[in-house]
């Protein structure tokens, strides 16, 4: 808990633009103590996860890190008890890549959602013949790329694709794209989930589950775990 909850302590603090001596009077707690909250020295109890939940507006769930939502509405699957593979889990997949297209789409660009769509298509074929090489009758024949290297030629379309996304996004020029004037809007999770609200329920869950995912790679992968 220790890490997510600091980070966000110590962010929503600035986000309100109060000093720490400030925020620790509010709270009833030394500034000292409100320090080592916010540098992660030490945790706090229950009751002043509810305080400062309550103070900046935020459920605790997002205040521990257990949710993207501010108003905790989006706790990843596995913390819900939902099983891998599931019909939410499921849905939340297809909605998030939908609401990723309504993303782009609503930025007035014509080539940003192309993109996207290259993209994930990407993805799915490179998935489905996974699948299909673990077919003991499957005939490679029906495939134009070679089953030695169609998924490293993937990889490369891919990321020729992510800096095409990178660049529209922006609005720029360059790798293919041509530069386009485009509507700006607040792209934060708390946005997102007041502009579409039907659709942000399961964009936040997929992103948490990813977040947490990669978060717990990068730990693997530490210094001091490569020490021990």
């Amino acid at each position: 808990m220790a890490s997510d909850f600091s980070r966000t302590l110590a962010l929503l603090r600035r986000e309100k633009k109060i000093s720490q001596r400030t925020a620790a009077g509010d709270l009833g707690v030394s500034q000292a103590l409100l320090s080592h909250y916010e540098n992660g020295l030490r945790e706090p109890g229950l009751s002043f996860v509810v305080r400062a939940a309550d103070y900046y507006g935020v459920s605790c769930d997002y205040l521990l890190g257990r949710s993207m939502a501010r108003d905790g509405s989006a706790v990843p699957a596995e913390r819900m008890d939902i099983s891998a593979g599931s019909e939410q889990e499921k849905s939340q997949i297809l909605n998030a890549a939908a609401l990723l297209l309504e993303l782009a789409e609503a930025t007035g660009s014509e080539q940003l959602p192309h993109e996207i769509e290259a993209y994930l298509s990407i993805a799915i074929y490179k998935v489905y013949r996974y699948l299909y090489l673990a077919d003991p009758g499957s005939i490679e024949a029906v495939f134009r790329a070679p089953h030695d290297c169609f998924d490293y030629l993937c990889d490369a379309r891919a990321r020729e694709h992510e800096l095409r996304i990178r660049t529209a996004a922006r609005g720029e020029a360059g790798y293919g794209i041509t530069a386009e004037e485009l509507q700006r809007f607040p792209l934060s999770p708390a946005a997102i989930s007041k502009r579409f609200p039907s659709l942000s329920s399961d964009l936040l869950p997929v992103l948490q589950q990813v977040s947490d995912s990669i978060e717990a790679l990068g730990k693997n992968f530490s210094p001091e775990n490569k020490k021990s």
